[in-house]
């Protein structure tokens, strides 16, 4: 667990503070060089809350794009997971994005998240989470696979799980480029956010089949993604036993 949580950045006054920042700065900054389409936001209607948001992850876009996308009354109890080892090594960038974006951060280990603290403590105070289970961005706008620390939270506080497809940011600011950029024509990008159905309380589950279920909304959104081969595996073995 990291011990740099910048606690205050959950504080109602930098609450405030970064509703101005999505709102007036983040959402015209990125309309300048993106058309931005959001679906799915029934999907959270009578939601119980907290939940866990499992997104892909191919920009730096993503997060405030996420964020943008989620109506205000949960925006302001939404907490996003962030790498300690990237943005939290410099004492000025751990502060800025978590005031900016409400990050807390998380160790990542071999390209997974490992469980922190700080998670299960916020989840407890119902604050919902946002996490990118591939646990880096997509080179290549791929999605990698699919960690399962998501699935582990989820049964171990009872709550949903709701998939977030996010596409068109790797065309738009790919890993790699400092700003985002317009198509070879200078026409506006498209980016989406798309909220899929949630997966409630998925303890009854082992953790590779929850994030199997994300992993096929993420491809029925057209996304390119990586099968997780033991699942694959498994189920091929239960389809072949019932023949």
């Amino acid at each position: 667990m990291s011990d740099d949580d910048v606690g205050w950045s959950r504080s109602k006054l930098a609450g405030a503070v970064r509703e101005a920042l999505l709102s007036a700065l983040f959402r015209p900054l990125i309309a300048v060089w993106a058309r931005r389409e959001v679906t799915g936001l029934h999907h959270l209607k009578d939601l119980e809350r907290p939940v866990i948001f499992v997104a892909n992850h191919c920009s730096h876009m993503d997060t405030p794009l996420i964020l943008r996308a989620l109506p205000w009354t949960w925006r302001w109890r939404t907490a996003v997971a962030a790498a300690a080892d990237y943005f939290y090594k410099q004492r000025l960038l751990a502060h800025a994005v978590s005031l900016a974006f409400n990050t807390v951060p998380v160790e990542r280990n071999g390209g997974g998240v490992r469980s922190a603290s700080v998670l299960d403590r916020l989840l407890d105070q119902g604050w919902s989470v946002v996490l990118f289970a591939e646990g880096t961005r997509s080179r290549d706008g791929v999605v990698g696979r699919l960690h399962g620390g998501a699935a582990v939270l989820a049964a171990q506080h009872d709550i949903a799980i709701v998939p977030v497809y996010v596409s068109g940011t790797h065309a738009t600011m790919p890993v790699g480029r400092r700003w985002m950029r317009r198509r070879p024509d200078g026409s506006r990008q498209h980016v989406r956010v798309a909220f899929g159905p949630a997966i409630p309380h998925p303890g009854h589950e082992h953790r590779k089949e929850v994030m199997e279920r994300v992993r096929l909304f993420f491809e029925s959104q057209g996304a390119a993604t990586t099968p997780d081969r033991t699942v694959a595996n498994r189920r091929r073995a239960l389809t072949a036993a019932t023949r």
